[in-house]
This record gives C-alpha cells, sequence and structure tokens, in this order.
C-alpha cells in the first residue's frame, strides 16, 4: 500500500518534465530522450538530464524550467538537477528522430509538402537597409505568433547576428546537424557564426553555394512558418543559388525612393523572369524623415519604390504591389546596433508600425495540398 504514492508521485512528475520543453529544439526533453532518471525521495526529486554537449549554453535555463516544473507537483517541495551528457549513439538516435533515418541531408523548404513560405529580400545595390527590413519583418512575424527562421545570406556582408543580438551565439551541433540560435523568437544562422572576430570572408560561387546549401539542409529548423534570406546586393552567385535550391522562394525587393537606386531596384527584382519566381512585392526604406514640427523632410527624393513596382508589374505582367513605405528614423539604426528590433523595442514608432504593416501583408501560412483530395474525378465518357 505504500508504495501506491510514489508510484503515483513519479508519474505526475514525467508528466510535469513533458512539458518542459528544450530551448534550442522546442520539443519536450521527455520526447528527446533527456531525461535519464528520475528518483523520488519524500518530497525531494531528483532528475538526472543529459545535454547534447557538454558545458551547454542553456543549462540554467533547463535547471529552471525544470525545477519550476516538477515543484509544481503535489507532495514536491523541493528538486535537484544533475546533468550528463549524451553518448555518440544517443546523439545520433536524437538526430535520427529529428530528421529521419538514411540518405544524405535535404532541404525541407524545397519539398512538396513544405508549409514554409520562403522570402529572398533582395536589394540592387548596399546601403538601402536591407538587413534592417529583414530583421524587423523577422521580429514582427514571431510577435504574431509565427515560426520564423532567418538565413543571413549576405556571406560577404553579413550583419544579421548582431542586429538580433546574437553576435557571439554559436550553433550547437548534434551529429552533423546544426541547431540555430534564437534571439526574439526567431531562429537564425549566418557565416558571422564560424569566422573569428571580424575576419572577411573571400570565397567563390561554388563555396558560396555549398555554404547557402548547408545553412538550408544541415540546419535543424523545425516546423517553420517563415523562413526570410537576407539575400546580398545585386545580382550574383547567391541570388542564382536561391532559384536552384529554393524553387519556391518569393522574392521582396528593398529600395530608398532615390531614382538611381530604384533602377538598380528594379534590375534585382528582374532576375525572376529568368529564374521563374514569385515577387512578393516593394519595401521602399527611408521613405522619408519627419522632423519635430511634422513636417516630412524627403531627403533621397519620392517615389522610388512605386517606380520599381511599376516597372516589375509591366515586366512580369502580373501585380508586384508596394508593401509599404519605411519612414528615417535614428531610432531604427540604434535599435539594428543594439540588437532589439525596432518592432520590439518601440512599438508605435512610425517605422515600427510601417514594417508590422508589411509583416502583416506577408504573414500568410502556404497550405500544402500535398494528401488533400482536390474533389477531381476522371470524365466518363
Amino acid at each position: 500500500m505504500s508504495s501506491a504514492p510514489s508510484t503515483t508521485i513519479e508519474q505526475a512528475v514525467h508528466e510535469a518534465l513533458a512539458t518542459v520543453n528544450d530551448p534550442e529544439i522546442r520539443r519536450p526533453i521527455t520526447e528527446l530522450g533527456m531525461v535519464d532518471s528520475v528518483v523520488v525521495d519524500g518530497s525531494h526529486v531528483a532528475v538526472r538530464l543529459l545535454l547534447t554537449i557538454a558545458g551547454c549554453p542553456l543549462k540554467d535555463t533547463l535547471q529552471s524550467d525544470i525545477t519550476s516544473a516538477v515543484t509544481k507537483v503535489a507532495g514536491i517541495e523541493t528538486a535537484s538537477v544533475d546533468f550528463g551528457t549524451m553518448t555518440d549513439a544517443q546523439r545520433k538516435q536524437l538526430q535520427e528522430s529529428l530528421r529521419g533515418t538514411g540518405g544524405d541531408p535535404v532541404i525541407p523548404f524545397s519539398q512538396p509538402g513544405s508549409r514554409t513560405r520562403v522570402f529572398g529580400v533582395a536589394s540592387g545595390k548596399g546601403g538601402v537597409g536591407k538587413s534592417s527590413v529583414t530583421v524587423n519583418l523577422a521580429a514582427a512575424m514571431a510577435a504574431k505568433g509565427l515560426s520564423v527562421g532567418v538565413v543571413d545570406a549576405d556571406i560577404y556582408g553579413h550583419s544579421i547576428p548582431r542586429m538580433l543580438g546574437v553576435a557571439d551565439a554559436r550553433p550547437t551541433a548534434v551529429e552533423d546537424m546544426m541547431m540555430p540560435p534564437q534571439a526574439h523568437e526567431v531562429k537564425v544562422i549566418s557565416i558571422g557564426m564560424f569566422t573569428k572576430g571580424n575576419a572577411a570572408v573571400v570565397w567563390r560561387g561554388p563555396m558560396l553555394h555549398r555554404a547557402l546549401q548547408q545553412f538550408l539542409a544541415d540546419v535543424y529548423w523545425g516546423e517553420l512558418d517563415v523562413l526570410l534570406l537576407d539575400l546580398p546586393p545585386g545580382t550574383g552567385d547567391i541570388a542564382i543559388s536561391v532559384a536552384q535550391l529554393l524553387p519556391g522562394a518569393e522574392l521582396l525587393v528593398v529600395t530608398t525612393p532615390q531614382a538611381a537606386a530604384a533602377e538598380v531596384a528594379e534590375r534585382a527584382g528582374a532576375i525572376a523572369m529568368q529564374t521563374n519566381q514569385r515577387l512578393a512585392g516593394v519595401v521602399e526604406n527611408m521613405s522619408w524623415l519627419e522632423t519635430p514640427d511634422g513636417e516630412r523632410m524627403e531627403l533621397f527624393g519620392a517615389g522610388g519604390g512605386e517606380q520599381v513596382a511599376d516597372a516589375l508589374t509591366k515586366r512580369l505582367g502580373a501585380p508586384v504591389p508596394l508593401l509599404g513605405q519605411i519612414p528615417l528614423e535614428p531610432r531604427l539604426r540604434e535599435a539594428g546596433d543594439n540588437g532589439t528590433p525596432l518592432v520590439l523595442s518601440e512599438t508605435d514608432s512610425p517605422a515600427a508600425t510601417a514594417l508590422r504593416s508589411v509583416a502583416d501583408r506577408l504573414s500568410v501560412r502556404r497550405e500544402s495540398l500535398a494528401g488533400k483530395p482536390l474533389g477531381l474525378a476522371p470524365k466518363r465518357g
């Protein structure tokens, strides 16, 4: 008779542990095989947890989450968490449970059943704020409850980690699979996470293609609603690789109002004619500066975004909308330097409001047709 309560408490503790998610993989630790043992001794429970690697940077988070969960069980007052490390066989098993067994890694976003909308954020030239637009759109979508990932595909000019506040973060390896760092509920990967200091990347086309391929196939992204790729300016190797590796990706063109910038941005968008990609639309950045007395100063001219949208609409023969005009604000730059996107730090600012509006227009999850009846029947003669 005396063993019944203990068994009941142990079951309750296991159920509580099932509510604790691994901070990187975002799945229950019980499901991932991380719980090695649970010992209940009176009102105390001792949990032994297996980490994927020794010295996991999220150990403190796990300890706090586990302690909070199990001490909510009736009869449990205190808890201790002891950490161990998975064996090679256990890490291999974890990898297979996440990615499947056998064969080379595949790019999940290029598979027929993928429900992830992929946007390549492009520009004709540098300096138009493409990366700022990318991180703010990502943060705004994540704040809406979507699962969002960002690939810093601007290999030579990578800046996304700093703008998301993960400049010092590194991916966690599980066998040959990488767990991307997360910031503001956004998963992110960048070549800057693999270089020392501020070292330059000096690669040619094949190396760039392989790096992008690894970011897409070797990183465990989980079930994403949206994946944003911050592309390098122009129509070079990476733009071509994106079209090859992610044929379903949509292009989002960023420009400024300046006529010269608009002409170059039009060329960047026109690549869709050769790659058969869809153009999601145009974003005009740095549209105006609002003075303290409410006057709008058009520092870079006016009409560039509309010019690009109209020109691309004529070229492609399909509507290419101007999704939004983002005013020029010093706080937008400051937020990027500080690692907290403006849409999160200054939610009521004009630029943040405009960026959230663009994010709202893009935040529509693609519905997969895999396995769905289409109501079609063969015609009978």
